[in-house]
């Protein structure tokens, strides 16, 4: 008999899915469940009859079942608490997770809910506010809630990633030598920032346009907390804001845009004056080390686009925001040079 070939990533069959999905759900026959995005994790839409879901199946390697389950802990949460989230779904026999035995090992499945509305990047400023208003809900229900996953910190957001990044391109080149002064200068912004006055919770970490639908321009639906974490609430903001500049070349737009997200969420809770100093800082140290992530998994993905081109846009993007908002490393180096 041939021996079976290992896998690394492989890709599940969508109509056994399905069936298997009908079965365990208790759904009813005219299930159908198709591809829909195959990339960090591989996501298939459910339909049966008027239903939908989305159900999706993590790449092998990527999270732990423990892990899994705290993403899902929060989720509950945050849906008992009437915030707009896509919430996971239990089966018949009231378990989360199903874990699927594939060609490169054991892969696990959760079936959530499907957001209402529609996914866009050029919305109105009204509905800026309204994300805002909704990611502000969310952390008044975040605050202070612990999670047995990663915590945000310099450790995990600057200095490990600029190693994996620096092994992944290996060349020396000058956006890697960016990179590298860029960690040192937010290292010393990080660990002069007074951590006592940043609120600090659980946060989403992946909070723009791909991963909120938007249903009429009146309700917000937060979705894929894939990346949730234990770190400062204003990481979630910045990250939003540095989204909305990225995909608006026209700054003023950006900022009439960027302020009505700013009142939108403070119309719920305040950010305070040490958020807001910060808040220019906190999306660089994000950005570091989701490149460090795209280098990471690779092999998991094969984004043909993640080569030494897409690291000069990346570090473009950066470099832009940075001259937006006037800030200059060079000088606060030189001490630790």
């Amino acid at each position: 008999m041939t021996e079976k070939f290992p896998a690394i990533n492989s890709t599940l069959s969508p109509n056994k899915l399905g069936q298997l999905i009908q079965q365990k759900y208790g759904l009813t026959d005219k299930t159908e469940c198709h591809i829909f995005r195959l990339a960090m994790n591989h996501l298939y839409i459910v339909h049966d009859n008027e239903n939908k879901y989305v159900f999706r199946v993590y790449t092998h390697h990527w999270r732990t079942k423990s892990e899994i389950e705290e993403e899902l802990r929060l989720l509950i949460l945050l849906k008992e608490a009437g915030r707009q989230v896509a919430f996971p779904i239990a089966d018949k026999s009231n378990k989360f997770i199903q874990e699927i035995e594939a060609p490169e090992g054991t892969r696990f499945g959760v079936l959530f809910s499907y957001a209402k509305g529609i996914k866009t990047a050029k919305f109105s400023p009204q509905t800026s506010f309204l994300i805002g208003q909704a990611l502000a809900k969310v952390h008044q229900s975040t605050e202070n809630i612990g999670l047995m996953r990663m915590s945000y910190n310099v450790e995990n957001l600057l200095k490990k990633p600029i190693l994996k990044t620096k092994e992944f391109y290996r060349k020396n080149s000058c956006e890697i030598e960016f990179l590298e002064t860029l960690s040192a200068f937010l290292t010393l912004k990080m660990e002069n920032t007074g951590k006592q006055k940043m609120r600090y919770g659980a946060v989403h970490l992946d909070v723009w346009f791909d991963n909120l639908h938007i249903d009429n321009e009146k309700e917000i639906t937060f979705f894929d907390f894939d990346f949730c974490g234990n770190g400062y609430l204003c990481l979630d903001i910045s990250y939003f804001l540095f989204q909305l500049f990225t995909t608006h070349l026209d700054e003023e737009e950006f900022q009439i845009k960027a302020d009505s997200f700013i009142k939108g969420y403070e119309k719920v809770t305040k950010i305070n004056d040490e958020e807001k100093k910060f808040l220019p800082y906190a999306c660089l140290a994000i950005m570091t080390y989701y490149i460090s992530v795209q280098c990471d998994r690779f092999e998991y993905w094969t984004n043909i686009f993640l080569n030494e081109d897409h690291l000069k846009r990346m570090v473009g993007n950066l470099k832009r925001w940075m001259t937006y908002n006037k800030i200059e490393i060079s000088n606060e180096l030189k001490p630790i040079l």
